[in-house]
């Protein structure tokens, strides 16, 4: 019973809510959701196509810049957190001490103030361009969450996987690069995916770098014609509807690694 209950934990992040047929009222509220998002922005934009319509033709750049901007970020922050997360089971102290205090650290810092420092403070030395300091910036803070979430997939491994390895005659480097590793990927393909949509919703912080994303596209059609209601409206619901999008797929891409199983 005991060991049950050790296995039991409460999973709350700042990601999307993940809609799966086993959760039907969750599953009921995403299809209402997405469909009436996309139902909401189609009403307006053929209801009353100045200004919705023409909010949607001004955004799109903005949104590829958005996806440029998260995709660079989740796959520095993945290269960032399995070195974290190595660094977290590392038996050398030193190692483990170092990725403990870096995950600590950066987790203890807002993002805003990252970018912030990231841009502005390391600017006074080097010039950092607004887009890479952005990806940068978002890449060291994901980075820390991304350690934790390795660190948990590799530790979710049975020890009799590496002990079998080591027995064979493989080194501990070898063991983890060739048996753990490829099996903690699957384990952590869930919550991964939970964090690109967070750092899909928190790529809206870039726009205070100028750079051109998706909100800051939208601020800029706000300050040329005063309407700031529908701009935001509109902006507003196609974060909504990507954000489900790719929760939607992320389901999908667990249930079938669950029944891989």
């Amino acid at each position: 019973m005991a060991e049950n209950e050790d296995k039991k934990r409460i999973v709350v992040g700042d990601g999307a809510a993940i809609p799966t047929k086993r959760d039907m009222g969750l599953f009921t509220a995403w299809r209402v959701a997405f469909f009436g998002a996309i139902g909401v922005l189609g009403w307006l934009t053929y209801s009353k196509p100045d200004p919705y319509l023409t909010v949607l033709k001004f955004v799109p750049d903005g949104i590829l810049v958005t996806f440029k901007v998260t995709v660079g970020a989740i796959l520095l922050a993945l290269v960032i957190g399995l070195i974290a997360g190595l660094g977290r089971v590392a038996q050398n102290r030193l190692l483990n001490g170092i990725a403990s205090l870096y995950v600590e650290v950066i987790r203890g810092i807002p993002l805003l103030v990252q970018i912030f420092y990231i841009y502005y403070a390391l600017g006074r030395f080097v010039k950092v361009p607004d887009m890479l300091s952005a990806i940068v910036a978002m890449a060291i803070c994901y980075g820390a969450y991304m350690g934790e979430v390795f660190r948990a997939g590799i530790q979710s491994i049975p020890k009799g996987q590496m002990e079998a390895a080591l027995t064979l005659g493989m080194s501990r480097g070898q063991a983890m690069y060739h048996v753990i590793v490829p099996q903690a990927f699957k384990v952590v393909l869930p919550p991964v995916g939970n964090e690109f949509i967070a750092l899909l919703k928190d790529s809206s912080l870039v726009s205070i770098l100028a750079v051109a994303d998706l909100l800051r596209r939208g601020r800029e059609f706000a300050s040329e014609s005063f309407t700031y209601f529908e701009t935001y409206t509109v902006i507003a619901l196609i974060y909504l509807i990507i954000t489900l999008f790719f929760s939607k797929l992320i389901g999908i891409m667990e249930e079938r690694i669950n029944a891989g199983r």
